[in-house]
């Protein structure tokens, strides 16, 4: 049920009242034209309603947040979804490419909340250095991406973004422009929802991205595609308008976006001409509805072989481009796609599978040809940190306070986000300590967000060379807003996983960097990593813990391999 048309809002307004009604948690941005305004409506909202306002609209407070950039500000969304509630990320165009990291490794993980990626183009460049199409983003990605052509379509569609994204368990995608960000027009609302429950996933390897998990839940991304192809061609079933005297019209039209609001402007004249209006389909789902498009085109003058169709769609020619491989064709094409493919849609190329898609017999198995009895299978050898590692002694400390912190099965109440590096075996056993790795420097932005949701202590692992790569620019989100949280550096010295490069600030200067972000120095520690330390080690992490503001502490002790390295380099 709606309400009467309350306000007029821009685009961009409309949008982030959406989200505030379809249960909205937390929202990170940096501030980009043309999408700025959805974060100073957010912020507005957020800062100024009374509680007994809140409450007489049925909405619950929120946050909303500036951030350094847009990656560190997706990050921290990624732990607002870790944590099951619903949050938001907003930027403009080109901010996507600070974000990609996490944004592409994002549509490999279990969401849980539902996390909404708000990007907002500017085709003609009005106030940006470039013309870039953010839904060829979301193509790369394999996330779906939701085109409004309104204010109140962007309204609706936030609310849809929001539960798509928990259906699917993926992150999803609403693409804006300028003209639709920055025009106004009144709103029709829905009674807000409550937001979700603070309760994090039980299955760690949903939010792991080590590779024998990430290249699983890529298989699971990839079997996901039907699915959301099938919810595609759901919306542009109500969109296809077959003209039963089309064929007057020597063009059948595929609009998108504002392009379908600048030809219905045009239908009046195509009537004139014609004395009839062609078939037509509106696009404002992707994965791209193929089967519409098909049978549009079937519909054109001339037939499935002949014809015109007009494409008019805002931005890029994202959908064109794509047409000569989704209409009919004399040359029958295979490869990784469509259900007779040739090749698998992941992984490698290979001798083997190359072999089968040539029509050739399988070649025979080396096993199979040896001579002498069976042979039993090779067994796995998987990655795991040196003997005597320093990061072992530190994560017999962290457990430890994480067990302290919360005894109940599965530490409902404790986050510890990790990141890439060799300290991210810390999530094989014996350690099992660690339940997120999404790409460098997301443990601290994800460690915010989880703060954020309400989880009461949260914790961010990260090693010496990351946190210098990209972690800083989280580190200062969390200053700023001095988020009860807990960031631990892995100072080994040394950037140890690919071979023991050099970091590019030295052990003894991080503390100086650090403070110099405004960090509290009484919330500042430097431990040293050693086994028979564990006591007192534990004992001033767990106080850290505890403190209801930003802490780090450091736990420090050189790299064995880089310590070898060094001794021999010194003879």
């Amino acid at each position: 049920m709606r309400t009467a048309p309350k306000e007029q809002l821009l685009g961009d307004e409309a949008f982030a009242l959406g989200a505030i009604h379809a249960g909205l948690r937390a929202a990170y941005g940096y501030p980009g034209t043309p999408s700025t305004e959805i974060m100073e409506y957010l912020q507005a909202r957020a800062g100024t309603q009374t509680e007994e306002a809140r409450r007489s609209e049925a909405v619950s407070a929120f946050t909303a947040k500036w951030c350094v950039n847009e990656k560190t500000a997706l990050e921290a969304a990624l732990g607002v979804s870790f944590a099951g509630r619903r949050a938001l990320v907003t930027m403009k165009h080109v901010g996507l490419n600070v974000a990609a990291d996490p944004f592409l490794n994002g549509a490999l993980l279990g969401i849980k909340g539902g996390l909404v990626i708000a990007v907002a183009d500017d085709p003609g460049m009005h106030s940006s250095q470039c013309e870039q199409d953010s839904r060829f983003y979301s193509s790369f990605a394999l996330i779906p991406c939701l085109e409004p052509r309104s204010q109140q379509e962007a309204y609706d569609m936030a609310r849809e973004a929001f539960d798509l994204s928990e259906k699917f368990h993926v992150p999803v995608m609403i693409r804006l422009v300028t003209r639709l960000s920055h025009a106004r027009a009144g709103i029709d609302t829905a009674p807000p929802l409550e937001q979700n429950r603070c309760e994090k996933t039980p299955e760690k390897t949903e939010w792991m991205l080590l590779p024998a998990y990430a290249r699983k839940n890529y298989a699971a991304l990839i079997e996901k595609q039907k699915d959301l192809e099938a919810w595609s061609e759901e919306h542009a079933e109500k969109n296809l308008e077959l003209s039963p005297d089309g064929k007057k019209v020597p063009f059948a039209v595929i609009t998108s976006g504002l392009g379908g609001n600048y030809y219905e402007e045009n239908l009046p004249g195509i009537k004139a001409r014609y004395g009839s209006t062609p078939s037509r389909l509106h696009i404002e789902t992707y994965p791209l509805p193929t089967t519409a498009i098909r049978r549009l085109c079937e519909s054109a003058a001339g037939g499935p072989d002949g014809g015109t169709v007009l494409v008019i769609e805002e931005g890029q020619p994202f959908i064109e481009e794509r047409l000569r491989g989704v209409l009919p064709q004399n040359v029958h094409i295979r490869g990784r796609l469509g259900p007779d493919a040739a090749l698998p849609r992941g992984g490698e190329l290979d001798p083997d599978n190359v072999r089968a898609a040539l029509e050739l017999p399988p070649r025979p198995d080396i096993l199979s040809v040896m001579p002498g009895p069976d042979l039993p299978p090779l067994p796995g050898r998987p990655p795991q940190l040196c003997r005597g590692c320093p990061h072992a002694d530190s994560y017999a400390v962290i457990n430890r306070v994480v067990a302290e912190l919360d005894s109940a099965p599965g530490h409902p109440d404790v986050a510890v986000n990790s990141d890439i590096g060799c300290y991210s075996l810390g999530a094989a056993p014996p350690y099992s300590a660690i339940e997120s790795i999404v790409c460098m420097g997301a443990s601290i932005g994800m460690a915010r967000g989880a703060a954020d949701a309400g989880i009461p202590y949260t914790f961010a692992v990260i090693g010496d060379s990351t946190f210098i790569h990209s972690g800083i620019t989280a580190l200062i989100d969390a200053v700023q807003a001095d988020t009860p949280m807990t960031l631990i550096i892995l100072d080994n010295s040394i950037v140890a996983m690919t071979g023991c490069q050099p970091t590019a600030l030295a052990s003894d200067k991080l503390k100086a960097l650090i403070l110099g972000t405004g960090l509290d120095p009484a919330h500042y520690a430097e431990l040293e990593a050693l086994g028979r330390n564990i006591d007192e080690n534990a004992a001033r992490l767990k106080s850290e813990a505890c403190y209801r503001g930003l802490s780090v502490v450091v736990f420090r002790r050189e790299c064995l391999e880089a310590a070898r390295k060094r001794l021999k380099a010194a003879k």
